[in-house]
Parts: structure tokens; C-alpha cells; sequence
């Protein structure tokens, strides 16, 4: 038999990537050198059951050193070999697994926008206790491709950070443009719940490197024009003076241009005005006091320009604010009827009005 020949049992160098290798003979010759490397660990099984593990180093497969192989002699080779399964399990850090897709769809705090989440990024993995691997997840088969592994540790960090993002976002008003200032938050309670979930096959994971938070383009601009149009607002006062900015701003392009983009901004500037001004004042709020309406002037005097204070007949200053107050010419009387001449002429006898400019001469005939 082939098995008979062989002096060594240990991974091919060109399989010792594998977090999960199995020897392909079930018989193992009674001296055969085990070498087992410094990153890996033996598990030996019969019938789906572990028998024994076997640590680093070169062990010879002989019931004096392995006590648990003494009750697995094969009776077919005439008690030459044991009647067992072999693995070898790395213990070592696996790193660069990749992970990654839709966590779900959030409601940014700032804006009231509903966005889709999604997240792309690294880890590193590695096997904590190979017997429960083995029985629980990968079984007792040879794992050549390591993804078999790493992609089901992938699904359950997604899964977690579906859960544990959405209730951070929500409980601490995270927004969502500036997650990246949680990223060291984020990764240690991925970790945390993760390695909780995955205790029991036999994994844990070391941390996470190089991973991104992020939304769809179109979702990112979308919520980057709400953000800042919500900024503006608040620094203007309001949206109704943001909205009014933006169309003044939008005429003078317009007009920069050439006048052809102008109407419609103008329009809905100009609309906007006029709504303002056409509101009535709001009322009174109950028991306010009523302002009373200003006073009439005395006899003979006026009301300042400037402050609207009454001022008495002859004032030549504003008793409310100083500012000069225009005096109205001297009457002027007809010096032969003595009635009072307001234009050029009296009007009681046709008299010149002292100082009036002459007539001009009749036109030629």
C-alpha cells in the first residue's frame, strides 16, 4: 500500500495558505513523523468524533507518545497503522479579507433625508479554537478555498453593522456625512458583537482596516444640496430670505449674461415682495399696549420730517430730534386793494405783484 511507503506526515507547502487542511489517508503508519508547523494544530478524528489534538512541533504517531491512538489500530493492515482522520488547522492572523455591501436605508438627523448606507472594507480573522470549527462549521472536509470561511465571518459583520450602525446613527444624532469621525466607535463595537456571534465556531476577528462608510452618488449629492441649503437658511434667518437671496442672486447671473435668464428670477423675486408687503401687520398680543397715534402740530406749526414730531408755530428746530425745519416765504399783500397776492398778480384788482417778472410783449399781428 502507498500509505506504507510514506516517512512524514505534514502540509504541502503549496496548501499551507489554508486555514483548514485534511490529510487525504485515513490510515496512519504506526512511526510516521507528524510535523505539525508553529502556526498550525493537529486534530485527529475517527468516526466524526475528535480523539486527540496534537500542538507544534514532530511527533511520532506511536500509542506511547499519542496514548488516545491505541484503541484505533486497522486490523487490515495487520495492526501496522491507525484507523484515523487528520487536520491541520492554522493558528496564525489571516489578514485581507475583504467585506462589504447595503447596510440600509437611514435618516440623516440634520437634513430628514433618507439615504442607503453601504460599507466596503478589510479584516483580519483568526482560528481560535480549531475543534469547534471543524465540528461546527467547516466539517470533515478538506477547505481549499478559504472564502468558504472568511465569507461567512463577512455576512455576520454585515449583519452586525446593519443593527449596530442604525442604532448609533439614531441614538446619538451621528450625521451621516461625518461618520467617518466614528470610524473608531464603529470598529470596536463591530468587533465586539461580531466575535460574540462567531464564539462558537471557533473564530474570532483581530480588527478591521481600511473600511469605508458611504452612500450612492446620486444619494450623496442629494443630501450634500439639502446640508448646505439647510446652512444657508439658518444664516440668513430663514428660508423665505434664503429662497429671496438665491432668486437676486440668479438675476444678476442672468443679467451677467445678457438679460435672457432674468425675467423668471425677477419675477419670483418681485412676487416674494410683494407677498411681504401686502400681509396685514400681525395683532396686538392681548393686554399689549396700544400705541396711540401721533399728535396734531399746534396752530401755525408742523410736524418734523425726519422724527414726525409736532413742533410749534415758528420753530425753526425739531423739539424731537434738532433737525432744521423749513420755514414757509412771507405772505405778500397788494399794495393798492390789500388783499393777500399768491401768484404774480392780485387777484382782487389785477395788480403786479411787487418784484413779478414783466409781461412778455403781444405777438405781432
Amino acid at each position: 500500500m502507498a500509505f506504507l511507503s510514506r516517512e512524514f506526515v505534514a502540509v504541502p507547502d503549496d496548501r499551507k495558505d489554508q486555514i483548514v487542511f485534511k490529510w487525504p489517508d485515513h490510515n496512519l503508519r504506526k512511526g510516521t513523523k507528524a510535523i505539525i508547523e508553529p502556526d498550525m494544530l493537529a486534530v485527529f478524528m475517527n468516526r466524526g468524533e475528535v480523539i486527540g489534538t496534537l500542538g507544534p512541533g514532530r511527533h511520532a504517531i506511536e500509542a506511547d507518545e499519542l496514548p488516545f491512538l491505541g484503541v484505533f489500530i486497522d486490523i487490515g493492515t495487520g495492526g501496522n497503522a491507525y484507523r484515523a482522520e487528520l487536520f491541520f488547522c492554522g493558528t496564525r492572523e489571516y489578514t485581507g479579507h475583504r467585506f462589504g455591501g447595503r447596510i440600509d436605508e437611514v435618516q440623516d438627523p440634520n437634513t430628514g433625508l433618507i439615504v442607503t448606507l453601504r460599507v466596503f472594507g478589510e479584516y483580519s480573522m483568526k482560528v481560535a479554537d480549531p475543534v469547534k470549527l471543524i465540528l461546527n462549521l467547516t466539517g470533515t472536509v478538506d477547505v481549499e478555498d478559504n472564502r468558504a470561511i472568511s465569507g461567512w465571518i463577512s455576512e455576520q459583520m454585515l449583519k452586525t453593522m446593519r443593527t449596530n450602525i442604525t442604532r448609533q446613527i439614531v441614538r446619538n444624532g451621528w450625521p451621516i456625512l461625518g461618520l467617518s469621525a466614528f470610524s473608531p466607535e464603529i470598529e470596536a463595537d463591530t468587533i465586539e458583537s461580531t466575535n460574540t456571534k462567531i464564539a462558537d465556531y471557533g473564530l474570532t476577528i483581530v480588527r478591521m482596516g481600511n473600511f469605508d462608510i458611504n452612500l450612492a452618488e446620486e444619494d450623496e449629492a442629494r443630501l450634500k444640496t439639502l446640508a448646505k441649503d439647510a446652512s444657508y437658511s439658518r444664516l440668513a434667518g430663514g428660508f423665505q430670505q434664503y429662497a429671496s437671496g438665491e432668486a437676486m442672486l440668479g438675476a444678476g447671473e442672468g443679467m451677467s449674461k445678457g438679460g435672457g435668464a432674468v425675467s423668471g428670477a425677477f419675477l419670483a423675486a418681485g412676487v416674494g415682495f410683494g407677498q411681504q408687503i401686502a400681509q396685514p401687520p400681525p395683532p396686538a398680543a392681548a393686554g399689549a399696549p396700544v400705541p396711540s397715534p401721533a399728535p396734531p402740530p399746534a396752530a401755525g406749526g408742523s410736524h418734523c420730517a425726519s422724527c414726525g414730531v409736532a413742533n410749534p408755530a415758528g420753530a425753526k428746530f425739531c423739539t424731537g430730534c434738532g433737525t432744521a425745519i423749513a420755514q414757509a416765504p412771507a405772505a405778500i399783500f397788494c399794495a393798492n386793494c390789500g388783499q393777500k397776492v399768491e401768484g404774480n398778480f392780485c387777484m382782487g384788482c389785477g395788480t403786479p405783484r411787487p418784484g413779478a417778472a414783466p409781461l412778455p410783449p403781444p405777438p405781432p399781428a
